[in-house]
């Protein structure tokens, strides 16, 4: 401006030439109401004073005002040249303004300009740029002269429209066409190579920079540590990483961004501390990596320091870096902070909502998740598939059906229902809320069914007892040609397991063998309770050795098998070799403890568990460890000192706790204790059966068989029923279901006359059918025929018939066995030289050589 002063001074402020580069000079400084004075204070402002206002404008982004000016000069007479037909161009791309473009494109083809190589470029740049691709390449491809600065125009289109894939291939036909790549070329290409993951395209690339001696420009060092770190190839981005002189702030978020992104965290942490120590300063796109990478290995401390030097870097408060603090928070379980970095936020756009309300979900807190999503949506925020998909997993987590029902109407009104994330959550939280009717529903509907909708409907048939419809659909992802994984085949097992399925079983754990999850922790402890509720406690322990690292679930899952199968003694030693492993157990391990002691009538060594928990554990007793504690006590015949443990527990005794003493009451016929043990159960869970056929029974074995008719009275007053006795036995690899009486089979007279045969057996043996335990008002004979086709023993005739001889036979029953049965079993297992594996609700009782594994005390 000083020496403007001195040109108008000097009386040349009239010289076009001087005046035409004052123009530039105002434009260029962005002192554009000077350049525009100057321009509009000439007599005749020619083309250079025009063209100089108009480069100014485009190159610094005032696509706007450059148009305006291209349109008052053309209102002017003045004609356009091969300098000024790019700059307007360069504006009509900043616009994305297509209509003037192809006017400009107009006026350059009747002028004659079209064929100016620079002119060109601006062209295919002008029409890629708007979008129209293929007049991009049809004017590219008429440049008589394309240069390397054509093709890398074309290129960058390319990468800043995302079509990554196609300017690969553009560079390979520039390569073809003999011209030599430069500096600026390889940058862009290693650029799309990075967008595409291309690791292998990149090393070529890197290849053409070490031949023609661009190695060392900052330019493409910087694009080929991104294009490495971003295609996971870490180490060697660090090796160029390391090649670099001196490496500047790009370089240095290259590298570690790429650490963070591959879950390289350790790594990540380390190349920032190295950071710090040379003289580039971080900056928010650091801080944020850094974030990231303490929220992945869960660094309290580092991630609060990196949060107190955002704080004393006293910049704007940055939504990416905000958003970066409350994820670190979260994943490092202080979701105070976190909420107080989101609360603090004076704008939350909808990626800081999902991230404190994912922080909730993560952290269990379930219901503050569900919370602020309703804050959300009345605030009329809106949201997204990301925010449907966890909120739904914590209405899942808190089995509320009701609002997940809700969440799916809404995302059907908001157009999410066809995203296969949203679908899949609502599947989920319907499987969850045991609603799976709905969830199979939304199943079938759902027309791109992926490993995730089948993993999420496979489990919850397995937990709610559907296993066969579970293996089912496993036979459907099979035909559709999907792939498990660990998860599917762990649901997969559990519902073998429900089943007692033991061939089914040893099938999946075939595919878990076969796709290599065997080292997965929870397809290992899965096959673990899969075998030992089929009854292979031999299997169970195999699959146990194993497992590479037995976390607290595989010992648990052992123990507990054991003690299932009455191995008391095991399972106590098991426990104790858990312990000298450094394993804590949890209070299920305890459960699982003092359930082998029941089973196995270990009374000392179970007070000795109970009374130590809380000391050695840190476990406080709960309703299970008292209902396990009052049921071996009970069993053990010490009625009052187990009545006496349900007077000191610390809290009101639940369901459990009442039916161990009414089974208690039961085995040692004290109707005293029985009636009170019943009567809460009356008040606590009026529509179960079991309480009225076990008060009865105790009834019966006294002779008070007016109170039993009393107790039948009032089943039948309060539309009580009696839950029918079901037994399942598994025939190659098909599940057949009995029930008492049954003659649906079709083989039904061989499975009957098998039983008729075996009762000759048993009567010649020494059997005496046990009648006494049937209570309904029949004769003597028709209740032996009731007990002889009692669903256990139906299913045991049927695998006498269907099986080969000699093999053992798995029977599994959803009430407790009855004690005829458990007698019969005794004889049929010695006449028919058989091993007879019955599972009840209870535990499994193994009958060989006469004999049962559970010593006749269950």
């Amino acid at each position: 401006m000083e020496v403007h002063a001195h040109v108008v001074v000097l009386g040349l402020s009239e010289d076009p030439s001087v005046r035409n580069r004052l123009i530039n000079l105002y434009s260029k400084s962005w002192y554009f109401g000077y350049a525009r004075k100057l321009v509009e204070g000439s007599a005749e402002p020619d083309l250079v004073s025009w063209s100089a206002l108009i480069s100014g404008y485009a190159q610094n982004g005032l696509g706007k005002e450059a148009a305006l000016a291209f349109h008052e000069m053309h209102l002017l007479g003045v004609k356009c040249n091969e300098f000024t037909y790019p700059s307007v161009l360069k504006a009509c791309s900043i616009l994305k303004d297509l209509n003037l473009g192809k006017q400009v494109h107009g006026i350059a083809l009747v002028t004659g300009f079209e064929s100016d190589v620079f002119v060109a470029n601006t062209l295919v740049l002008m029409y890629a740029k708007c979008g129209e691709f293929g007049d991009s390449r049809r004017l590219f491809g008429a440049i008589p002269e394309r240069n390397v600065v054509s093709w890398n125009a074309l290129f960058s289109c390319y990468l800043q429209s995302d079509i990554c894939g196609e300017a690969l291939v553009l560079f390979q036909e520039m390569v073809l066409n003999g011209i030599s790549p430069n500096e600026f070329s390889l940058s862009i290409i290693l650029n799309a190579c990075s967008s595409l993951g291309a690791g292998g395209q990149g090393r070529k690339i890197h290849g053409y920079l070490i031949k023609l001696g661009y190695a060392s420009d900052p330019f493409s060092a910087n694009a080929l540590v991104d294009m490495y770190a971003k295609a996971g190839d870490i180490e060697d981005a660090i090796i160029v990483f390391k090649e670099i002189a001196q490496p500047d702030i790009v370089s240095w978020n290259a590298v570690i961004a790429g650490c963070v992104l591959h879950e390289y965290h350790d790594w990540a942490l380390k190349l920032f501390g190295g950071m710090k120590r040379s003289e580039i300063s971080p900056n928010m796109f650091t801080l944020s990596s850094a974030l990231k990478a303490c929220a992945g290995v869960g660094l309290k401390e580092l991630g609060r320091q990196l949060h107190s030097k955002l704080i004393k870097m006293d910049t704007e408060s940055d939504l990416f870096v905000d958003v970066g603090l409350i994820d670190m928070y979260s994943k490092c379980e202080m979701m105070e902070k976190a909420r107080m970095v989101f609360d603090l936020m004076s704008k939350k756009d909808l990626i800081a909502w999902n991230a404190v309300i994912s922080g909730h979900s993560q952290n269990g807190e379930n219901i503050e998740a569900v919370s602020l999503f309703a804050q959300l949506y009345k605030e009329g925020i809106g949201f997204n598939q990301t925010t449907l998909s966890t909120v739904l997993k914590s209405t899942a987590s808190l089995q509320a059906f009701n609002v997940s029902r809700q969440l799916h109407v809404l995302s059907v009104k908001s157009g999410f229902h066809s995203d296969i994330y949203v679908i899949n959550s609502i599947l989920d939280a319907y499987g969850k809320c045991s609603h799976v009717d709905d969830a199979a529903r939304i199943f079938e509907e759902c027309t791109v069914g992926d490993l995730v909708a089948f993993t999420s409907m496979i489990t919850a048939y397995a937990q709610y007892c559907q296993g066969e419809e579970a293996l089912k659909l496993y036979l459907q992802m099979q035909d559709k040609g999907m792939k498990p994984d660990p998860f599917v085949c762990s649901s997969l097992l559990n519902a073998c397991a429900n089943l007692s399925a033991y061939e089914q079983g040893k099938q999946i754990h075939v595919h878990v063998l076969k796709f290599g999850f065997m080292s997965d922790i929870f397809a290992g402890n899965s096959l673990v309770n899969m075998y030992a509720k089929c009854g292979s406690i031999d299997d169970a322990g195999g699959a146990f050795s194993e497992i590479p690292e037995r976390g607290t679930v595989s010992w648990t899952a052992m123990i507990g098998g054991l003690a299932q199968h009455g191995h008391g003694k095991q399972a106590l030693q098991l426990f104790n070799q858990m312990l000298k492993d450094g394993v804590p157990p949890n209070h299920i391990t305890l459960v699982s403890v003092l359930c082998a002691c029941n089973h196995a009538g270990l009374v000392s060594e179970a007070r000795r568990y109970f009374d130590s928990m809380e000391e050695l554990f840190g476990i406080e007793p709960m309703q299970e460890h008292y209902a396990c504690m009052i049921d071996l006590l009970g069993r053990a015949g010490k009625l009052s000192e187990a009545m006496e443990l349900v007077n000191s527990m610390p809290f009101q005794a639940n369901a459990s706790v009442w039916g161990a003493l009414l089974g208690a009451a039961r085995i040692h016929k004290n109707v005293s204790l029985g009636q009170h043990a019943a009567e809460m159960l009356f008040t606590l869970e009026p529509e179960k059966s079991g309480t009225h056929i076990l008060l009865a029974n105790i009834y019966a074995s006294a002779g008070m068989w007016g109170n039993v008719a009393d107790v039948r009275r009032l089943m039948k007053d309060s539309k009580v029923k009696k839950e029918p006795g079901m037994s399942w036995i598994e025939v190659k690899d098909k599940v057949y279901t009995f029930i008492v009486g049954d003659r649906s089979h079709s083989r039904s007279k061989e499975i009957y006359a098998k039983l008729d045969e075996l009762a000759d057996l048993m009567n010649k043996a020494g059997y005496v059918p046990m009648v006494e335990i049937d209570l309904h008002d029949l004769g003597q004979s028709e209740k032996e025929q009731l007990l002889l086709h009692h669903s256990e023993k139906l299913a045991v005739a049927f695998a006498l018939i269907a099986t080969p001889p000699g093999t053992p036979i798995m029977v599994k029953k959803n009430l407790r066995i009855c004690v005829d049965c458990h007698t019969a079993f005794k004889f049929i297992c010695k006449i028919v030289s058989r091993e007879i594996i019955v599972r009840d609700v209870n535990r499994f009782h193994h009958f060989k050589d006469g004999l049962c594994s559970c010593g006749d005390y269950w």
